[in-house]
């Protein structure tokens, strides 16, 4: 029981490229494990009041990552699937109070399943600079992904099923 009671102050967080399923995921693994689910991308919205392509279109990137960086360094959580937006790696602080609070999980994706996922980035709310393609943005978060990852998951083409399942097992 005492085990359990001390699983269950661990919060998860999913890191990974938009589209990797970082949502999807987590919402099924909240389920499957009992716990809650907090997408912090619908948090900044109803804190902004907009969505996040507005919030990015007024902002600019930057000031995003701002906004951004203290939504998630002031998530105070437990026993909660953590869902941050892509770019949440681009706030040191942020990613070292994650660190500090969950075990984090890259879901890696690969460009070319990625690349089949995603629809029009700027309708998603990306933090994506001028003239960045899909490539270059996957090419320069990969790096980051990996450093600040304690369990990398590969999605390849598992079932979400599959995904929580291999997640739940890491996580033991």
């Amino acid at each position: 029981m005492i085990i359990k009671e001390l699983f269950k102050l661990k919060n998860i967080t999913l890191i990974g490229m938009p589209g990797s399923g970082k949502s999807s995921v987590g919402i099924l693994l909240a389920k499957k494990l009992g716990m809650s689910f907090v997408d912090v991308d619908i948090l900044i919205q109803e804190k902004e009041g907009r969505l996040l392509k507005e919030i990015i279109a007024d902002v600019g990137n930057e000031k995003f990552i701002e906004i951004e960086n203290k939504a998630n360094l002031e998530l105070d959580v437990q026993s909660s699937i953590i869902a941050p937006g892509g770019s949440v790696i681009y706030g040191e602080e942020a990613m070292e109070h994650l660190k500090e609070i969950s075990k984090v999980i890259y879901l890696d994706i690969s460009y070319n399943a990625l690349k089949r996922r995603l629809g029009n980035l700027q309708d998603r709310g990306v933090v994506l600079n001028n003239g960045m393609t899909l490539r270059g943005l996957y090419n320069e978060r990969i790096p980051y992904y990996k450093k600040y990852a304690d369990i990398t998951i590969h999605i390849g083409r598992k079932s979400i099923s599959k995904l929580i399942n291999e997640i739940s097992e890491a996580v033991k």
